[in-house]
């Protein structure tokens, strides 16, 4: 599992973006996102808040203006309002292999949960998101869906006077022609990994 908190300082005393992400599987899916960081020298904090028996590899590289919040044209859905405390589901096709979300709002601020499901009420991915200003420091991230019934939820945790936009689709589509390959990631194995090759840790799922 996978369970940190990851910050922008932008100054003393002064956290302008933060994120709390849950994984499952850090493995299967690790977490991918971007971080906007306009105007004057900024600070990623990235905290493991997880167990000691839980570590966790963390890299953060500088990316272009042109990157990936460039060019939005690859959104299958969205721009879409989401009204604060409203929901939105987005289902995925198998052959999905990660899907790409954006969330902004027009400079208010932005407070979101973040879900993907496998089946009902099972969180394989979950983040919870506090952005100081939506429009300056939009969420961009990718998230992994590897197997079937892959559903993401986006829920406005903020009162009816915020409401966001959101846009969504998928990234990298691969292809899963056989049912073993189609088949749920169980605890984050399943049968098969997502290298093909037999795995021998699902007689350790939860």
């Amino acid at each position: 599992p996978l369970d940190a908190d990851v910050e922008l300082w932008a100054g003393p005393d002064n956290t302008p973006h933060k994120m709390r992400v849950y994984v499952e599987n850090g493995a299967t899916r690790p977490f991918n996102t971007v971080v906007e960081t306009p105007r004057g020298p900024n600070t990623i904090s990235v905290r493991n808040i997880g167990q000691l028996e839980f570590p966790m590899a963390a890299q953060i590289d500088a990316v272009s203006a042109a990157g990936p919040l460039g060019d939005m044209s690859r959104m299958d859905q969205g721009p879409m309002t989401i009204q604060g405390g409203a929901l939105r589901t987005y289902p995925f096709d198998p052959q999905v292999d990660s899907v790409q979300v954006l969330l902004r709002t027009d400079g208010r601020p932005l407070n979101a949960r973040i879900e993907l499901l496998q089946g009902p009420n099972n969180n394989k991915q979950v983040i919870e998101l506090y952005t100081e200003d939506g429009l300056d420091r939009p969420f961009y991230a990718i998230i992994e869906t590897p197997g079937s019934g892959n559903v993401l939820r986006i829920v406005n945790t903020a009162t009816v006077e915020f409401p966001l936009t959101c846009s969504a689709g998928a990234y990298k589509v691969g292809e899963r022609n056989s049912f073993e390959q189609m088949q749920p990631v169980i605890s984050g194995y399943g049968s098969e990994n997502r290298y093909g090759s037999p795995s021998n840790n699902f007689r350790y799922g939860n």
